[in-house]
């Protein structure tokens, strides 16, 4: 039997935010998503390769700021996806709302960042599936991350009853992020999950649902979709009615008021590559812990990483440090730093021009 576009999952891939926390690898002109921080694909061109199978997933939608169009363009094939183009940033609430106005009512839309990486590509596809089931029955799903360690970076989901026979659970609330004595308790007593900033839904629900919580930010899309422009692979809504749309994010505008939230456990060897510290962690180590990306040498360390573009590194004797050098930029940090990266001035004060 011959698959209906309409049963395929339509991947959502939302490109946005300037990484700021990987200054400086990650910059203004050349952020987080287009770069190949693991492996030889950049996190995007991940993100495509997770939905290639034609069987489980149409052709993805991609929306994306016009200062990152170029990165999209050159970094996939224009023949196998669609650009939305956004006029201005007005947080994931929207993004998700316009790609929902591209697509039939009951289409499934699996909305993924586009700067995470996902090691396990075969539990992805899987809990993609499982999502997309619920996501027919009406449910709007969040995929929840295995939880390993006490993590404070994170918002987390707490399981509620399960739904049906699929795996997944009711919602029983979000939780923000929370401190590590907090974080420990969530782990000790099980049933918490990362949030991950990956949903399933169908795109006539998630319009229906974000036009009862919060009219404001549905009306505001569907008045930009109404007037808005497209050319070739392009779509853009306009820009002085986009620029009108509340910035809210979609956990925010509609996840937590929703009376039909369902999260999916998923353990798929996920990251965020939100730091330094967790860039180190998700790439493969020496017999020390270290891990080292361009010209360097190491002497009696531990838990290192070094990145450099050009310049020869040479460490001795410390651990549990992160040096990146990129052009005229040198950055040396703890891992216990990693976080405040993002605001450095050199991070902050950028020019456009990287």
């Amino acid at each position: 039997m011959q698959l209906r576009v309409t049963d395929l999952i339509a991947p959502v891939i939302l490109c946005g935010g300037g990484g700021t926390r990987l200054w400086p690898r990650s910059r203004t002109a050349r952020p987080k998503p287009f770069l190949p921080l693991i492996g030889g694909e950049t996190l995007f061109q991940q993100a495509l390769s997770r939905t290639r199978d034609r069987s489980v997933f149409g052709a993805p939608v991609i929306v994306t700021g016009r200062a990152h169009l170029d990165h999209v363009e050159r970094q996939s094939d224009l023949a196998e996806i669609s650009i939305l183009v956004e006029p201005s940033a007005r947080n994931t609430a929207a993004a998700i709302a316009l790609a929902a106005h591209r697509l039939a009512p009951d289409r499934v839309m699996l909305v993924c960042p586009s700067d995470h990486h996902i090691a396990d590509t075969a539990a992805f596809v899987a809990g993609a599936q499982q999502g997309a089931s619920l996501a027919r029955e009406g449910w709007l799903v969040s995929f929840g991350i295995h939880a390993d360690r006490p993590e404070t970076g994170f918002g987390y989901i707490k399981r509620g009853e399960p739904v049906a026979s699929t795996g997944g659970f009711r919602i029983d609330r979000f939780v923000e992020k929370p401190d590590r004595v907090r974080a420990q308790a969530f782990l000790d007593e099980g049933g918490y999950d990362w949030n991950g900033g990956i949903f399933a839904f169908t795109a006539g629900r998630f319009l229906a649902e974000l036009e009862a919580h919060r009219p404001d930010i549905a009306q505001a899309v569907a008045r930009a979709v109404a007037a808005g422009t497209e050319s070739s692979d392009l779509f853009t809504p306009d820009a002085d009615l986009f620029a009108a749309v509340p910035k809210e994010s979609i956990d925010y505008a509609v996840m937590e008021k929703t009376g039909r939230a369902a999260v999916v456990p998923v353990d798929m060897g996920w990251s965020d590559i939100g730091n330094w510290q967790v860039l180190r962690d998700a790439r493969a180590g020496d017999a020390e812990g270290n891990r080292v990306s361009g010209r360097a040498e190491l002497v009696d360390c531990r838990n290192v990483l070094v990145e450099s573009d050009g310049p020869r590194v040479s460490v001795i004797g410390i651990e549990d440090v992160c040096i990146v050098v990129d052009g005229d930029e040198v950055l040396v940090t703890t891992v216990d730093g990693a976080q405040k990266v993002g605001k450095l001035a050199g991070a902050l004060g950028q020019d456009g021009n990287g």
